[in-house]
Parts: structure tokens; C-alpha cells; sequence
């Protein structure tokens, strides 16, 4: 999916910490809640589409996105990890 170095260099664009790969929970969890609809990115919008990967800061708190093995990190686009 993503490289290991590649992966070292990203982070958060909020914070500008290191990010990680998400958890198979942390994923699992969001897509649940884009299949019920229940899920709204930081800039608001409805997100419809399951994801097949997503990158989370480092406590957990922000996913982003991975679509078609690219990050998405801009951070409208990040989703709040249920916790």
C-alpha cells in the first residue's frame, strides 16, 4: 500500500506530527459509519464512499483518506475517529 519511507515523511497537515497507518478497527469503524451515514469530514461534507485505507495521527483522534494509494491529507478532508 504505502511504502514504509514514504510513509515516515507524511504528516499530519493540522498538527505536523507523524502520521500512521490506520488500525483494520480504525477503518472498520469509519466505514460502518459511511455506510449508515453517518459520516461527515472536518469540512463538513457527507462522505459516501467506503475507504479502502485511511492514515491516522498518531493518537488516534484523525483519519485521512487513501484513495487509489494516494493520501488525501488535506485537512477538510479528515474524518474524527469514533472513540
Amino acid at each position: 500500500m504505502i511504502d514504509a519511507q514514504f510513509l515516515g515523511m507524511l504528516v499530519c497537515p493540522s498538527t505536523r506530527r507523524p502520521l500512521r497507518l490506520a488500525t483494520a478497527a480504525e477503518l472498520a469503524t469509519v466505514n460502518a459509519a459511511i455506510a449508515r451515514g453517518d459520516c461527515r469530514n472536518r469540512g463538513g461534507a457527507q462522505v459516501a464512499a467506503a475507504w479502502a485505507g485511511a492514515l491516522a495521527t498518531q493518537d488516534g483522534g484523525w483519519l485521512y483518506p487513501i484513495q487509489d494509494d494516494i493520501p488525501i491529507l488535506l485537512t477538510t478532508e479528515a474524518v474524527a475517529a469514533a472513540r
